[in-house]
């Protein structure tokens, strides 16, 4: 896309405490027809359990107390709405399903007198609305009337039959410069294609080529088309889009050359190498000639021709795919994480301590930002089908912990009773519970990380057992709920998302159990037909000890030289 002339004033579009991943799949993108969306939640050190909001009816003048979803401090009130729908996770009873990425943008465009944050916009909008069409109007109006208080900001937003990006910042605290409270942007994804955003801001040029440009008053009109055949894309946004940019400095030309990220949250070498290199990597895996927009994704070329907002797949995604791919570190890629250098310790890690940023004799590095990461708290993908019952037609995989060590479990969107190990009563940030999945899985994958190469594999091997189980079910499951009258069916649903997701956690207690005893103290004890072997006399058997890895142990030769060599 054609770059417009701005002043260089961002800040960086990385580090913030949700540094997430999304990924987006049309309903004719997808192997089934659905609407697949996915999201990390990337939050360093944080405690995170399954959100529930019951549906409920609310009695005139009622108010809704605001707490900021990152910190929990108190923002303000906002009337409540007459009715309220049920939300489990970030799907609600109509499979309309949110997520985001933080992106930052322009520092000075921080609204702190602002009543709605990002979190709060989430859960208002899956509690008000039927539509992802709905959801961007409640979020775009709430933030318009009450002002916007975090950052820059993208928002997956989908339901059954559409895929929707939104992107907001706030206008600043000082009413004295500006009036306006907030800058928007809203794109509707092609049926036909898939698209991805990781805290870097994604939309640019609003004149979208074949798209067709509305105004929110016109977006709910039913007569618009919604299967993607008559129009491909629909971009929305803000009256003041533009206007603002220009107002403030960071816009001269026509406005048909006005990109939002550009004005608002430029792409610099972060933006791309840190954050758009995780889209790219999901592009790749679908779509050949990728190689075009390395240079962008390497970040070091500042005439790096643009990545695409969406591309189109050249085999049809299935949520499997998408989970696949939200387990990523680059592999088989330019960007794959070296695991035989010494940032991977001996045993080989594709992971890399936090934060990303690092200093040595005064000059800056970076670790390589992949989209499987350690600080991932909680982790999903969304499936949302227009031709089933809605109770049934909104499946909501969940993991509690980083999406490369975790099996996904089904969480139906009728669900109004959480598992346990999902919502554990006394577990918390600081509280490590044995009921609870956030703290078994985190231990698993703790055990797992400094010794990857020789652990994981073990843990793999569980991971895709339980995924391969979960999706081998899902057909008559869903089969037999069908039949079902609506009550009954949610309830069937419900028995059986909170049932799975309970044998998972006592899998993954059973995996921990394996892992300390197989692998005790840098060594492997020997099975046979699944049991650990003993001698003839009752002890257990000899343990083999690996060692150091071939390339490890080359690698300390070269350093230490002769220090350790024998006569």
């Amino acid at each position: 896309m054609k770059r417009t002339a701005i002043l260089l004033v961002t800040v960086m579009a990385v580090v913030y405490a949700t540094a997430c991943t999304n990924f987006i799949v049309g309903k004719k993108a997808s192997a089934d027809g659905s609407v697949i969306c996915s999201y990390n939640a990337d939050s360093y050190g944080v405690f995170m359990t399954l959100a529930h909001y019951p549906a409920a009816r609310h009695a005139k003048g009622e108010m809704r107390q605001i707490y900021e979803w990152d910190t929990n401090k108190h923002l303000g009130a906002i009337p409540e709405a007459e009715e309220t729908w049920n939300v489990v996770g970030n799907i609600n009873e109509w499979q309309v399903t949110i997520g985001e990425t933080t992106y930052g943008g322009r520092e000075e465009m921080v609204d702190t007198t602002g009543i709605i944050d990002y979190g709060s916009l989430i859960y208002i909008a899956l509690q008000r609305s039927k539509t992802a069409r709905e959801a961007i109007t409640v979020m775009t109006s709430l933030a318009e009337l009450y002002g916007y208080y975090s950052e820059g900001e993208t928002f997956t937003i989908c339901d059954p039959t559409e895929a929707w990006i939104l992107e907001m910042q706030g206008c600043g605290s000082d009413r004295k410069v500006s009036k306006e409270r907030v800058v928007w942007v809203a794109c509707r994804i092609p049926d036909d294609a898939i698209c991805g955003h990781a805290n870097q801001s994604r939309i640019g040029c609003l004149a979208i080529d074949g798209g067709v440009v509305l105004g929110i008053d016109d977006l709910m009109k039913k007569h618009l088309p919604v299967d993607g055949t008559a129009v491909p894309n629909i971009i929305v946004y803000s009256k003041n889009v533009i206007k603002y940019a220009r107002k403030m400095g960071w816009f001269e030309g026509k406005d048909a050359d006005f990109s939002f990220k550009n004005a608002y949250a430029f792409p610099d070498f972060s933006g791309r190498r840190i954050c758009d290199a995780r889209v790219w990597s999901f592009f790749n895996r679908h779509v050949k000639g990728m190689d075009r927009y390395l240079p962008w994704a390497l970040g070091r070329d500042k005439d790096a021709e643009d990545m695409p907002l969406w591309v189109v797949p050249e085999r049809k995604v299935s949520v499997g795919d998408v989970m696949q791919a939200m387990r990523d570190h680059y592999e088989n890629t330019p960007l794959a994480i070296d695991s035989a250098d010494i940032g991977g310790g001996i045993w080989q890690m594709p992971y890399r301590p936090t934060p990303l940023y690092f200093k040595v004799d005064g000059k800056k590095y970076f670790n390589e930002r992949p989209v499987s990461t350690q600080q991932t708290a909680w982790t999903f993908v969304s499936q949302m089908r227009s031709w089933l019952p809605r109770e049934v037609g909104g499946c909501f995989w969940f993991g509690n912990d980083d999406s490369n060590m975790v099996a996904y479990t089904p969480v139906y969107c009728s669900m109004t009773r959480l598992p346990e190990c999902y919502s554990t009563p006394g577990a918390d940030d600081v509280t490590f519970s044995m009921k609870n999945a956030y703290w078994v899985e985190n231990w698993v994958s703790n055990m797992v990380y400094p010794r990857y190469s020789v652990l994981f594999p073990s843990l793999q091997q569980v991971r895709d057992s339980l995924q391969q189980a979960y999706f081998s079910q899902q057909a008559a499951v869903e089969s037999k709920a069908v039949t079902m009258e609506p009550a009954q069916r949610q309830q069937f649903l419900n028995d059986y998302s909170v049932r799975q997701a309970q044998q998972m956690l006592a899998r993954w207690q059973q995996l921990a159990f394996y892992l300390i005893v197989k692998y005790n103290d840098m060594t492997v004890k020997p099975e046979k037909g699944g049991t650990f072997e003993r001698t003839p006399y009752g002890h257990g058997a000899t343990v083999s000890r690996p060692g150091y890895p071939a390339a490890f142990a080359r690698r300390l030769v070269q350093q230490t030289g002769g220090r350790y060599e024998m006569e």
